[in-house]
């Protein structure tokens, strides 16, 4: 009997291997190439979109094509590391439709880093061009929610939030923690982590609405920097016992006010600094120095960062997966139509106009 199963699998994957090569077939892929450096904002001359025709896939290699693509902040922060003539950077949930490899059959999903692309040859051989890359692994499809998930909360977002404060801020119950950037997707998702853990939070946000969004999910309350009249002020008032953790999406002005009223021993996380993206290393914004308020309070400070994770990471996503079903955790995607839209989705969220996670919808 044994035996007889091996033979069955090995004719099953010899006709896999024949149905995928017949079924091989020339397409065109669309790209957006980083064609100049980004000055301040980026704008949509800062891209070429080009059309090219696929060949034919090789042995081992699949052909997918993108359903979702991940915009995110980082994709600012790391361009001016980037080298001209690339494709952009970033994530995407890929329908694979061709393959000659086992591992990717037809008509499966796949999460890799293939850039803004519409169509992508991937293979075994395939060089990383950064550390960002991973390679390419399937995903399930998701009954109740959408696919695109795995570009948030069930991905790279979800892991930056669940691993970067939980690793570094280490939070208690009762503990104050305050989040900055906190309606956008890893923000957002750092705050109900702290809920879970029994923590009291406050989110920073840029208007009243995406406060009250925050407060609906969870939030005990939030300061919109935009219109308040004192931030030292009010943060004080909201927070009266002082800050344990401080999950910093901003950095600026904002960090230095709120490290000011850290508590002896916090932690500060650092996931991004958004406010100075668009600015060069030469133009920073100056901010008040943060020593002694890290020296005062002997406060612990990290940086924290996605590839630090890559060992962890199924186990991240299986984390986020139970609480999403529990019901623990609410997310909210803002959705942009069309791949020819990915410059538009970019500035959309370098100016604040998104609650939660972007994606591109093809």
């Amino acid at each position: 009997m044994i035996i007889l199963r091996g033979y069955i699998k090995h004719f099953q994957r010899q006709f896999s291997i024949i149905c995928y090569r017949n079924s091989s077939k020339m397409v065109k892929a669309k790209s957006f190439i980083y064609a100049k450096h980004f000055k301040d904002m980026p704008q949509a001359s800062n891209f070429d979109l080009i059309e090219e025709e696929l060949p034919e896939i090789k042995d081992e290699e699949f052909l997918c094509e993108a359903v979702f693509l991940s915009i995110d902040p980082y994709m600012r922060a790391y361009a001016s590391m980037l080298p001209v003539g690339i494709t952009m950077i970033g994530s995407q949930v890929a329908k694979v439709i061709d393959s000659k490899n086992l591992q990717y059959p037809v008509g499966s999903y796949v999460l890799g880093s293939f850039g803004w692309r519409s169509h992508t040859i991937w293979g075994p051989n395939n060089k990383k061009k950064s550390s960002l890359e991973q390679t390419p692994y399937i995903v399930p499809d998701l009954i109740h929610h959408p696919i695109s998930l795995y570009l948030g909360i069930l991905g790279m977002t979800g892991n930056t939030a669940l691993f970067g404060f939980l690793d570094v801020c280490k939070p208690m119950a009762g503990e104050t923690v305050v989040i900055t950037g906190a309606a956008g997707a890893v923000g957002s998702h750092v705050g109900q982590i702290a809920k879970i853990k029994g923590c009291r939070v406050i989110g920073i946000s840029g208007t009243d609405e995406k406060g009250e969004w925050l407060k609906s999910i969870g939030f005990d309350d939030y300061i919109n920097y935009k219109t308040v009249t004192n931030f030292s002020v009010k943060l004080k008032e909201l927070a009266p016992n002082g800050i344990d953790c401080y999950f910093d999406n901003v950095g600026g002005e904002l960090t230095s006010l709120i490290m000011q009223q850290m508590n002896k021993f916090g932690r500060i996380s650092v996931c991004g600094s958004i406010s100075a993206y668009n600015n060069d290393y030469n133009s920073l914004p100056k901010a008040t120095i943060l020593q002694p308020s890290i020296v005062a309070n002997q406060l612990t400070m990290s940086g924290i960062h996605a590839t630090n994770y890559y060992d962890r990471w199924m186990s991240g996503i299986k984390q986020n997966k139970m609480w999403l079903e529990e019901g623990k955790l609410i997310y909210k995607e803002h959705v942009v139509d069309g791949f020819e839209n990915m410059p538009n989705a970019l500035i959309g969220i370098l100016n604040g106009v998104n609650t939660g996670k972007v994606v591109v919808k093809v």
